[in-house]
């Protein structure tokens, strides 16, 4: 009888992203692929093999387009006229990071690992993180 086997037992490195300059879809992309851990070569779709990933200056990322007036944002809380929208423009004033954190969610599977993969991303908005300890690894993406 063949037995299928899963290395789960992959390390998960700290890895930091500065993001400025850089378009808020191909950033997502490339965050989304570390987080699953298909950058390495024990993939597992089941397991959590990705790496912890920390981004800064997420409020110097570039839209591109006119997304920052087209693109919309809503929320529902079932009740009748519930529904809140925010622009692009709007929500990059109030909190940068929840844009980039949508993207790269809306990127991620849709399945029960997804929420847990969310956890070991970090967003600061400026050049400062609290991950000094962890000695994050500096990668170009």
């Amino acid at each position: 009888m063949k037995k299928t086997k899963f290395y789960n037992d992959i390390e998960g490195k700290w890895v930091l992203i500065d993001a400025k300059d850089m378009v808020l879809g191909r950033l997502a992309t490339r965050i989304a692929r570390i987080l699953m851990g298909k950058t390495k070569p024990g993939y597992t779709p089941n397991f959590i093999c990705g790496d912890k990933v920390v981004v800064i200056n997420a409020k110097l990322v570039k839209y591109t387009g006119n997304k920052l007036k087209k693109k919309i944002y809503d929320k529902y809380s079932g009740y009748p006229s519930g529904r809140k929208e925010i622009t692009l423009e709007e929500l990059n004033k109030k909190n940068p990071v929840l844009a980039l954190r949508s993207a790269v969610k809306g990127m991620l599977p849709r399945n029960v690992l997804a929420k847990q993969m969310l956890r070991n991303l970090k967003i600061y908005p400026e050049n400062t993180h609290a991950h000094e300890a962890q000695k994050p690894e500096k990668i170009e993406v």
